[in-house]
């Protein structure tokens, strides 16, 4: 399970995250919905130890990861598929999906056959270069990368930012799968409501770096978390 605990951040003077605190558990999907530039993708970097937080605590595993370098935490399990993919452009397919050998020990250095089970269009393109992708290829390369690390955490930023329709049901099936399997914990920031209304079994909204609604699933109003989603 993970766990982030009164969390503050600070961008030098701006005060980003004040006091968040916010759950992940194994077997479930946790959506974060918000408007933009509200913290959400820097409480996703606190996670994975992309930025730094000045008070507070996260915990994964019953283990206080907060001042782990973020290769230690993909160690301990943790995967990000960050806003904008940042693929490898100029890598084939299969180059990139090998960057994610980086964590593991040689002997598990092999891409598993569910990758391709999971995203069928990868397995055609293994030789094409990551950047002669479209955006949801990319999508679903950013995602199988991540996967090649064997995580218990997989944190998403916004996964169907610029994705055609058809690519988003693709993903929302393999997060649905993955979530079904109850070996992964799902953390999900989408500003798309439907999408996450569909994949969430427990649901937190952010405005002005704090959470101001959370709970589950089957308790959301929806009226209420789209308030904070309407500009």
């Amino acid at each position: 399970m993970l766990t982030v605990e009164a969390v503050n951040l600070f961008y030098g003077a701006s005060h980003c995250l004040r006091g968040v605190s916010l759950g992940a558990r194994r077997g479930r999907v946790t959506c974060l919905l918000g408007r933009n530039g509200v913290g959400k993708s820097s409480l996703l970097r606190a996670v994975v130890g992309l930025q730094p937080i000045r008070e507070g605590r996260i915990h994964w595993d019953d283990e206080d990861v907060s001042r782990l370098p973020p290769h230690e935490r993909a160690r301990r399990g943790i995967a990000y598929v960050p806003q904008g993919r940042e693929i490898f452009p100029r890598l084939s397919v299969e180059e990139n999906l090998k960057t994610g050998f980086a964590t593991l020990p040689r002997r598990e250095r092999v891409i598993p056959d569910q990758i391709y089970e999971l995203f069928p269009v990868l397995k055609d393109m293994l030789r094409r270069r990551g950047g002669d992708l479209s955006g949801g290829q990319q999508q679903q390369l950013a995602i199988a990368r991540a996967l090649i690390t064997r995580p218990k955490l997989l944190i998403l930023d916004e996964p169907t930012e610029g994705i055609q329709p058809s690519i988003i049901k693709d993903i929302e099936r393999v997060i649905r799968l993955l979530a079904r399997g109850g070996e992964m914990a799902i953390l999900l920031v989408e500003q798309y409501f439907e999408f996450a209304r569909d994949l969430a079994d427990d649901y937190a909204v952010m405005d002005r770096g704090e959470i101001v609604l959370a709970g589950i699933a089957e308790e959301m109003v929806e009226s209420d978390v789209r308030r904070h989603l309407t500009v």
